[in-house]
């Protein structure tokens, strides 16, 4: 999921990152301090995954038309309930 911008800097899902090696560590930049790869792969990807799974065009496409089959399904089988006769 890591893209390359420039030196330095990558995009990770949504997010733009900074990435530095340090000692032969991967390291990235999270607030006012560095996590090890690991720790970023960790707290991050669940979010990253999740949104990528709701801006999915391919999921909300088939989810609508889902939505619009039980619609269609109910307009073109309407119930009605029988008719009384009345004497006049």
């Amino acid at each position: 999921m890591f893209m390359r911008q420039s030196e330095g800097i990558y995009q990770f899902g949504t997010k733009k990152v900074y990435v530095r090696v340090d000692h032969d560590k991967i390291n990235i930049r999270v607030g006012g301090g560095f996590l090890s790869i690991d720790e970023f792969l960790d707290q991050y990807t669940p979010n990253e995954l999740e949104k990528l799974e709701r801006n999915n065009p391919l999921k909300r496409f088939s989810e609508q038309v889902a939505v619009q089959k039980l619609t269609v399904g109910r307009e073109t089988s309407p119930v009605r309930s029988p008719r009384k006769k009345t004497r006049v």
